[in-house]
């Protein structure tokens, strides 16, 4: 058997070689944000079985079904336990450059794509770990950020949605060990960046 290469049309990230705009203008241009909306009208439990159905699995290892995962979250919302997503940017392992190439020249796809995670999962906010090392990155995701809030597609009402969804950028302090979901989750509350042991 055969395979084919991707055709552009079937590639997610269309600008990590960065020849094109990052900002939103570049972005819209590419497609990004285009249909999300309506996306988000199809309901939670629709997005799930969408990415079961892809075959989508995580990158830590164990190849976890991400769809399963995400259908663990609870189902109704509660206020004295609101739900947060949280995407590990540190990327603390020598040689590894994705997270950093996506943020650099594509950060509208990674906080479109926080947004349909986050509503799925029926988080209210998403919090964006990245690598202090990461100047520039980190210059570019927050700009995108903003960009994103001043657009509507984030923050109250999310692209006319009726979600509210929020991004926070926190940039870590260099700790190769927050690369560990654990710590990473210490280092986001405040504390310092050291495994602890799971539920």
């Amino acid at each position: 058997m055969t395979i084919a290469p991707l055709e552009d049309k079937n590639r997610i990230f269309t600008n990590l070689y960065g020849w094109q705009d990052w900002g939103v203008k570049g972005a819209l241009k590419r497609g990004d944000w285009d249909g999300t909306r309506d996306i988000l009208a199809k309901g939670q439990d629709w997005i799930i079985e969408q990415v079961k159905a892809s075959g989508l699995r995580g990158r830590g290892g164990a190849g976890f079904p991400t769809g399963l995962k995400w259908s663990f979250m609870p189902k109704e919302p509660r206020e004295d336990r609101p739900s947060y997503l949280v995407i590990n940017a540190d990327e603390s392992e020598p040689g590894s450059c994705k997270d950093r190439e996506i943020i650099r020249h594509d950060p509208h796809k990674l906080i479109e794509g926080a947004l349909i995670a986050g509503f799925a999962m029926r988080a209210s906010a998403a919090y964006i770990y990245i690598r202090g090392e990461f100047i520039r990155e980190a210059e570019t995701l927050f700009a995108a950020v903003e960009q994103a809030y001043d657009k509507g597609f984030i923050g109250k009402n999310a692209c006319g949605s009726g979600y509210d969804f929020d991004v926070f950028v926190h940039r870590g302090a260099g700790a190769y060990i927050c690369g560990e979901e654990t710590a990473l989750l210490e280092s986001l509350e405040g504390k310092k960046g050291q495994p602890r042991l799971k539920p």
